[in-house]
Formats: C-alpha cells, sequence, structure tokens
C-alpha cells in the first residue's frame, strides 16, 4: 500500500489509430509511475470483429504492440513504468503472443498478464433465450452477431497487479478502469471506498481520450500554444482521491479549468448517475481549481454501491453501406450537387425494380460546404463550391456495388463542375450496429492469466441494486432584465463539447461566468435545444445541471442517424454537435458584456 506517496499516470491513447509518438512523450517527460491506453470506442469493436473475420490472428489493437510498444517498452522496463491497455479488443491471446514475441526481441523479461471473460460470443445462443433486449429500443439480440463483449471493471486488472504484472492486457472495460486499478492496488482502497473510487473513474475519464483534456478539441483552440507538440496528460493522485490534471513540461497543449471542465461533461449522459462496474458516480458537484500554470484540482466526485449488472456492446452485421464524396464547383454548387446525386439514386433504384432488388433502405445525401448539417439554420447561400457526400444503405453488396459503378456517369450526363473521382469507385462495406444490453455480473466468470497461470477465476458481483441519485441541481434567481438588450452567440458566453455513445448524443455548455448562467439556464432549455437540431434528433433531449462547474449536459436520443458504423451520416458520433451550438443566438443585458 503507498499511502505517502502520490501516484502519476500518463494516458497515451483516446482511440486505435491516435499519435505514434505519445507514449515517447509520456515515457520520457511525463514522470510517470503507469503509463495507460484506452483503445475500445463502439466504433473500434466494430472494425476489430471485422478484422477478426477476416483473419482469426487479428481483432486487437495492432498498433499498441507494433508501434507503441515496440518504441517504449524497453525503457517502461528500466523506468519501472508498469503498463495497462484494453488493446486486446475481441483477441486477448492474440495481442499477448505478439508482445511476448516482442519482449523475446528486444530481450526483456516482463510479467505480461491478461484479463478474460468480457467476450461473450461463444455464448451468444444460449444469452439469446434470455432476450437480452436492446437498452432503448427492447429488440432482441440479433442473431447474426461478429462480437459481444461485456463492459468489465477494474477488480481483475488489480488481481493481475497485486500478482506482480508489469503490462496487463484486457479486452473490453470500461474506459476509466485502467486507471482506477492501479489507484486501488497502489492505496489499498477498498471495494466499497466510493468515494474514491468515483474520483478515481473520474480522473480516468478525464484522461481516457488523451488530449482532450489538453486542448485538443477546446472551444479556445486558438489559445493552445502549439498542436504540433500535443501534450499528453497526465494525472498526478492523491491516496485520498483527489488529484491534478498536468502536463509534460516543454509540450505544447494547455490545461485549465475549461480544457479540464470540457471533457468532464463529455460523453456523460446524467452526470449524478455515471454507472460503471465499480462504482456508480455522482460528478454533479465537482469542482475544478487552478492550482498553478498548467495544473488543474479536481474533487468532489461522490460515489454508491453499483448494481449487479454489466453493459454488453453487442456488434451484428445489417447489410451493406455506400459511402463517398465528390468535387463540385462554380454557381450553385448545392444544388447542382445535390441534383446529381439525387438523379444518380433515382436512376439506379429504377434498375433495382428491373432487377427484382429491393430498394435502399436508407439514403443520406448531404452537401459539406453548404451547411446542411444545420438543417434550417444554415447560413449559406450560393456557395460556389461543395462536397457532395452520399451514404446508401441495401442488403445487397451487388445492388451498392452496382451504384458504384453508376456513380461515374455524373461526370459527363449532369451539372457542370464535377470532379475529384480520380480517387477511385467507392465500395460497400457492412453496415455495423451496436446492439447494447445488460447481463447480470453473476453470468460473467473472469479470468486473470500471469504467464500461464491462473491466477483468479471468479465473478464480480455488486449489488442487487444501484441507488439513483438526485445530484445537485440549480437554484438560481430570474435573470436580471435590462433596456439595453444584446444578442450574441453562445461561443461568447460559454464553451462546449460533444459526443456520441451509441445513436445518443451529448452536448456539454460549461458557463464562462457564473453571472451568465441565469441567461443559460432560460434560454438554453433542453426544448430549444430539441428544437435547434429537429432536423436530425428522432428522440427525446433532456438536460442536466452540474453546479459545481457552472455547466449543463443534454443528453439527445436517436440524434446519429444509428450512430458510430451504423450511420450513414458525414458526422456519425455528434462530434460537431457543440460547434453548431455555439452559434445558438442568446439575448442579456449589454451590461453583462462590459
Amino acid at each position: 500500500m503507498n499511502t505517502n506517496q502520490k501516484l502519476r499516470i500518463g494516458c497515451a491513447s483516446a482511440f486505435y489509430g491516435d499519435s505514434q509518438l505519445a507514449a515517447r512523450q509520456l515515457v520520457d517527460y511525463g514522470a510517470i509511475d503507469y503509463l495507460v491506453f484506452d483503445y475500445l470506442a463502439e466504433v473500434t469493436m466494430a472494425i476489430l470483429a471485422n478484422d477478426k473475420a477476416r483473419d482469426e490472428r487479428l481483432g486487437f489493437a495492432v498498433d499498441f504492440v507494433n508501434v507503441a510498444m515496440k518504441d517504449v517498452l524497453a525503457d517502461c522496463a528500466r523506468k519501472g513504468i508498469k503498463v495497462i491497455a484494453n488493446a486486446g479488443g475481441i483477441n486477448v491471446p492474440g495481442c499477448i503472443e505478439a508482445l511476448e514475441k516482442l519482449c523475446e526481441s528486444q530481450s526483456l523479461d516482463l510479467k505480461i498478464a491478461g484479463v478474460y471473460g468480457d467476450d461473450l460470443l461463444d455464448r451468444k445462443s444460449e444469452l439469446a433465450g434470455k432476450g437480452m433486449p436492446e437498452l432503448q429500443s427492447g429488440e432482441p439480440l440479433p442473431e447474426n452477431l461478429l462480437s459481444m463483449n461485456a463492459y468489465l471493471g477494474a477488480q481483475p486488472i488489480v488481481k493481475a497487479l497485486a500478482a506482480g504484472a508489469d503490462v496487463v492486457v484486457t479486452g473490453r472495460v470500461v474506459d476509466s478502469a485502467v486507471v482506477i486499478a492501479p489507484l486501488v492496488e497502489a492505496f489499498g482502497w477498498a471495494n466499497d471506498d466510493y468515494e474514491k473510487l468515483s474520483q478515481a473513474a473520474l480522473a480516468g475519464h478525464i484522461i481516457e481520450c488523451g488530449a482532450q483534456c489538453t486542448g485538443g478539441n477546446f472551444t479556445d483552440w486558438q489559445l493552445v500554444p502549439d498542436f504540433s507538440n500535443m501534450s499528453y496528460p497526465v494525472v498526478e493522485v492523491c491516496v485520498d482521491g483527489s488529484f491534478e490534471v498536468q502536463i509534460p513540461p516543454g509540450t505544447g497543449g494547455l490545461v485549465t479549468t475549461a480544457t479540464v471542465g470540457e471533457q468532464l461533461v463529455y460523453e456523460i449522459g446524467d452526470p449524478a448517475n455515471y454507472l460503471l462496474p465499480d462504482v456508480a458516480c455522482d460528478w454533479s458537484g465537482v469542482e475544478l481549481h487552478t492550482v498553478g500554470q498548467n495544473r488543474v484540482r479536481v474533487l468532489g466526485a461522490r460515489g454508491r454501491a453499483p448494481g449487479n449488472a454489466y453493459k454488453v456492446c453487442a456488434i451484428h452485421a445489417d447489410g451493406y453501406k455506400l459511402m463517398g464524396s465528390f468535387f463540385m464547383a462554380g454557381p450553385r454548387s448545392r444544388e447542382k450537387a445535390r441534383t446529381s446525386l439525387e438523379a444518380w439514386v433515382k436512376r439506379t433504384q429504377r434498375y433495382f425494380n428491373m432487377q427484382g432488388w429491393a430498394g435502399y433502405r436508407g439514403v443520406s445525401l448531404e452537401m459539406i460546404g453548404s451547411e446542411d448539417t444545420y438543417g434550417s439554420h444554415s447560413r449559406a447561400h450560393d456557395t460556389r463550391e461543395v462536397i457532395g457526400k452520399f451514404g446508401l444503405h441495401h442488403d445487397s453488396r451487388d445492388a451498392l456495388t452496382f451504384a458504384a459503378n453508376e456513380l461515374a456517369y455524373l461526370a459527363t450526363s449532369a451539372t457542370p463542375g464535377m470532379s475529384g473521382l480520380g480517387g477511385g469507385r467507392a465500395r460497400p462495406t457492412p453496415l455495423m450496429r451496436v446492439h447494447s444490453t445488460l447481463i447480470n455480473k453473476d453470468e460473467v466468470t473472469v479470468t486473470v492469466r500471469l504467464g500461464n497461470n491462473v491466477i483468479e477465476e471468479r465473478y464480480f458481483a455488486g449489488d442487487a441494486e444501484s441507488a439513483v441519485s438526485e445530484g445537485q441541481m440549480y437554484e438560481l434567481s430570474p435573470a436580471p432584465t435590462s433596456n439595453n438588450i444584446i444578442e450574441v452567440p453562445l461561443e461568447t458566453l460559454a464553451w462546449a463539447r460533444s459526443g456520441d455513445k451509441g445513436d445518443n448524443a451529448n452536448i456539454g455548455v460549461i458557463a464562462r461566468k457564473p453571472e451568465y448562467l441565469p441567461y443559460l439556464y432560460e434560454q438554453l432549455t433542453a426544448e430549444v435545444v430539441a428544437d435547434y437540431f429537429s432536423h436530425c434528433v428522432r428522440g427525446e433531449v433532456q438536460r442536466f445541471d452540474l453546479p459545481g462547474i457552472n455547466g449543463f449536459n443534454f443528453f439527445m436520443t436517436e440524434a446519429l442517424g444509428g450512430g458510430g458504423a451504423g450511420s450513414l451520416q458525414i458526422d456519425p458520433q455528434g462530434k460537431a454537435f457543440a460547434q453548431m451550438l455555439l452559434s445558438k443566438v442568446i439575448i442579456l443585458p449589454e451590461t453583462m458584456l462590459e
């Protein structure tokens, strides 16, 4: 147990495909005890499932081994830096075998542990008999599954570390588990130290997306010193669970209460009920304090017992999609591109009918550059250049192959100014959908292996039911009025960040000053946001309060056309939603901005 020293953890990956230079920066300049990697977004699981369907040897994050570990593993061993990564994806043994070969090639004698049990695909027939309804739609578990994984927690990783592992590889775990585990093992926290576990989960949440807490995707991006030398984050955590967010010295990122706050509201749904396998978190009252240059202290997370269920992510193929684009220039480019694409869709559909094929299951045509994604809020008029983007969904690969081959006819047979087809024809790919459901923890046996030895094999149960928290909520007086009012874009008054969970999106909004809150509270309601995004949101919009950071979180269901790999839209993960909302006009007294 480490009761005196602080623990420093650096995160070198936010997704599969993140920077090849991040691990080296943290190992050389971060003064870290642990190096962690987060690879497994829902879209990534679809990619890995598709990889493994093509080649049984794949299905893990090969860049983790071939790039990151190849570069820094020897230095980690020399400095005593331990490594935790969910790089195993849907093939943990394959990832460990590749690591062992790397260690052999570098003459390294390291203890590599694996966490198994999240992969439920072999049990799909058994589990299908239990219904496994989708969390929102209630649809039963699909038959043609490519992968099925439970989101495990931190406890098995703790067991691996306690057994002396130098490197721990997992499959699907919750993103924050790779940070929770070393803190629990180092500080000896009990499984019911829920306040500390919630703080640890928050530390993991803040750094799990890499540079998104150090200036990446920041509303005030122009303040970031040097994107070319971007900083990857370090959390320095105390035994009581409080922590600071920092960056390696001499790097080009930025840590402020705003950069950290934006990551806090990223993809969390209800901040008072952020449910994890190890702890149910209430982050509505979290506070952020600047304690130095590029140093922000985070405290105030609350925790309570988790429930006895794991979330399950099941990936299944649902026909095929065809995605592509071309360039269109000249007067009335938007109208020209749309006219050409609509003619192509109509032409190919006519051919489908002649062949006795079914029609398209989905068609998405977006003229990028004309603010199509803004719906009725578009300010573009006679745009003189656009990218005509198309997305088509069909059950038949042959039908989409025909459509792809027929697209070229537009170059000489439709509206003028079309170009940019030199990259070749688009090709149909499987359309992957996510089926999110729940499974009782006592139905999932988790195994921890260190080398050839099984050091743990059991299920990690929770309470039968987790209490619901109301969270902290605003008690604001009405916004002061004045005869001298002005209209300003929301960006003048707030920072914002958006993201996705399946077909749902969220937008976190943080007031730049507390005195702006009454105006935002009155004018930026759930109903207003729902109307602003009415062109793409088919479900409901909820607003949640975060008084600790003067913020709100808007949770939007059925907002992404299926979401992730199952969407035909140009922004299938809602990454641009916050930037779009920042143009919303807010009215307030002129004196508020003096």
